[in-house]
Parts: structure tokens; sequence; C-alpha cells
């Protein structure tokens, strides 16, 4: 397998160098350099599968050899290991639910994956491996998890100071050993410009060993391509046209499923579900791209201003702005109506689902008026727990905490409070690894 950057698609490195790497040096996106099409056969029989087989049919097909087969299902049989289930609401709208990882949140499918395949290419390198994160709410908690007390690695968590939940924050600044979190006076994207930044620096680089946990990596997205197989066979349907509604962010998880469908799984549409922070559904509508500073809103997860993952959306579609706009739908829904979203959610079908899955519900439902046929599948990125007050608030009913996460309520937060200047940041890192 080889993979270029979408700054340059005529340089290539291999898988290992990819994902150690996170970021190539010319800051691009590291891209594989084509899509190998998964059996037809396959495709079709998905019923016949278990979740982790379709994971190492996936990746074997895409990884082309790059990790050996028995590696492989080691790699996945230690990382998806918890399901991915649908609940239907109606005929047309079900809810795939991905928050049944450790941390609550869809990001667990990426991080966990990412965690093993990283230790599977650093072994026999004694030099420790600083792995760079930013969050804007449930990536932070699922990469903790995922590295935490991982040999040969620490992990470094930069959030936004007061833009996450108070039990997204605890996720991240309580497990301590090799987990550090950093209180960012600033928004997600300065959170991420600060990693990106950290990549390009070549003294920084010289010093410490460092890579990413984000979605800018690579090992990432292909673990959440996963679970688009898994829930297309659920529904086992191959006649109706069946569109996959992704609350987004940084796009990570919308251009994870754009992989599946390169691989063959028939997705007839995406829409593209954001929140105030509506760039590229704007994009989409317009063709114009205008990043800008984000708002906070209540679905914080996908509180991005200008989504590192929209490069990768555009290679896939030739840079060209009909292509894309074509396959994907975009709607942005304010915080209102995703409080209504919420509420009629509970009362019409007895289902709590938290702000981002909200957010996903009324996208499909505003596609609808113009698509009646269709069936959605909207991505539930996060236990509504996690958003405990807000869904309280809106359903009047107590929401029930599971108690991997109500245990951390009690816990102390150890962070180190960080403003927006890259040079302070890396002295600390210089000073800390």
């Amino acid at each position: 397998m080889r993979l270029y950057s979408t700054k340059n698609t005529s340089s290539f490195v291999g898988l290992g160098e990819a994902i150690m790497k996170g970021l190539p040096d010319d800051n691009g996106l590291f891209m594989p350099e084509h899509f190998p099409k998964l059996p037809e056969q396959f495709i079709k029989n998905l019923k016949d599968y278990t979740f982790q087989e379709i994971a190492f049919e996936v990746s074997k097909t895409l990884f082309q050899g790059a990790i050996p087969e028995n590696d492989l299902k080691e790699i996945i049989d230690n990382s998806i290991n918890f399901p991915a289930p649908i609940q239907t609401l109606d005929e047309q709208t079900h809810i795939l639910e991905l928050f049944h990882g450790p941390s609550l949140a869809f990001k667990d499918f990426g991080a966990r994956f990412m965690a093993q395949i990283m230790s599977y290419f650093n072994r026999g390198n004694d030099k420790e491996l600083v792995i760079l994160v930013a969050t804007s709410g449930d990536t932070g908690g699922a990469v903790a998890s995922g590295f935490y007390k991982t040999p040969g690695t620490k992990v470094v968590i930069l959030y936004p100071k007061g833009k996450v939940s108070m039990l997204q924050e605890k996720q991240l600044t309580t497990l301590g050993h090799n987990i550090s979190a950093l209180e960012v006076e600033g928004t997600f994207d300065d959170c991420q410009a600060l990693v990106k930044q950290a990549f390009l620096d070549k003294e920084l680089n010289a010093k410490i060993r460092l890579t990413s946990a984000n979605s800018i990596n690579i090992a990432r997205l292909v673990p959440q391509s996963f679970y688009y197989y898994e829930a297309f066979k659920q529904l086992n349907d191959y006649i109706n046209p069946i569109v996959f509604v992704v609350p987004s962010g940084n796009y990570g998880n919308i251009t994870a499923g754009l992989i599946a469908q390169k691989m063959g799984l028939p997705i007839s549409h995406f829409v593209a579900a954001s929140n105030a922070n509506d760039i590229v559904p704007h994009y989409l509508c317009t063709g114009d791209y205008n990043p800008r500073p984000s708002v906070r809103t209540l679905s914080n997860a996908m509180d991005v201003g200008n989504p590192s993952n929209f490069a990768r959306m555009q290679d896939l579609f030739g840079f060209t702005w009909n292509n894309m706009s074509e396959s994907i739908s975009g709607y942005s829904i304010n915080d209102e109506a995703t409080k209504l979203g919420i509420k009629e959610v509970f009362e019409k079908f007895n289902y709590v689902i938290d702000p981002h899955g909200a957010v996903g519900y009324l996208a499909f439902k505003a596609y609808q008026k113009n698509h009646p046929n269709t069936k959605g599948i909207i991505l539930e990125t996060a236990h509504p727990s996690k958003f405990k007050d807000s869904v309280e608030e809106v359903i009047g009913q107590k929401v029930d905490i599971p108690e991997r996460l109500a245990i951390l309520s009690n816990k102390k937060k150890e962070s180190t409070l960080m403003n927006t200047m890259f040079n302070p940041f890396k002295d600390w890192l210089i000073s800390n690894y």
C-alpha cells in the first residue's frame, strides 16, 4: 500500500510511515494511492460476517499486504471488540449507535484501532513516541482510553478551556500515567493549529518523535469505515436507496464513509449535518469555502471552523464542487432546533438522543422533504449522558449514566493551562519529553 500527500500526488510513502508520521512534511494529508474494490459477493453477503470479520476483510483489502494477516487479525480482535447496533425509529429512520465503546463515543473505534496498529509499527523502536491530539470533546477521551498505559507512548491532549462538557473533560484529565492534558485558552481550531505547527517545526521533531491521533492520521479513518458496512449489514436492504446522515465537525467520519463507498459499499448519498459551524454545508450549497473561527454550540464536538478532512474530501472528488455536491447534501441546525429535535425523538419514539444525533435527525428530516422514499441511517456519535444536563433539561427526565462514566465525576482534574501561542507549547513539550 502506498499513500501520497494531498499537496503532492507524485511522492509516496508506505502505510507504516504514514501512520507514524501522522502528517506529510508539506502539511497535506496522507491518502491511499487507490481504493481497491471489495468482492461483489462479500458486499452482497455482509449478513454472513461478524463485525470483526468485516473489519478484517476491509482492512486487508485496503492495506494490500502491508501488515501480515495474522497480525492484522490480532489488531482487529483487540480493538473492534464492542458492537455498533442499529435502533429503528420508524421504517425509514434508523439510528446507528456508536457509543458502546469504553469512552462512550464513536471515536473509540478509531482510537483503539490506532493504538494497536501504532504499537505494531512501533515494535523495536526504543525512542518514545509522543502522540499529539486536539479535541473538541470526544476525541480526547477516546484517545486517552485507547492509549492508556500503552508501552512506549505518551499522549498530549489539547482541548479548548470551557468548551467541553464536564464529563468529557474528566475523561481526558483524570487518567494520568502516560496521558497529559493541556487546557488551551481558545477554540478547537486553536488547538488543532498548535498540533499542526508542531509537526512542521524541525527543531521540535529533531528532539521528540511526534505523531498525531486526530483524524488527520489515516489510521483513524480506516476503522471508522468499518461501521458503515456493519450498519448496511443490519438493514440488509439492497433495493431502497440508503442515505448515511453524519453529524460532522472535522469531517473525518464522513470521509471514512466515502472511503467505504469507494471500496464498493452501495451508499446512495451522504447528508453532512452540522451545527452553526456550517462551513462545509455552505460550500456544498454555493461552492464557496470560507473557514472562520468556530462558535460554541450545544453539539460541541462539531464546533470546528476549519475542518482538516475537507482537503481529503476535495481530493476524493477531484477538487470539483459539482461532484461533491451531487454526492453530499449539507444542512445546518441551530441550538434551539437541536433541543426541539431531542424532544421530538423522545416524545415520538421514546428514544433518548444526544445533541449531535439530534442534529443528524433534523438534517435527515430536511433531506426527506425532497427525497421521501429514502432510508436514513443516522450516526449517533456519543452517549446522551455525556450531555446529561442539556438533555435532561429538554426531556424532563433523568438520563442514566453508565458506571464507567459516572465514576469520573468525583475524580480530580489534572491539566496544564496553555495560551494559543506556539512557543510556550513547544517549550512545554521539550521540557516534558
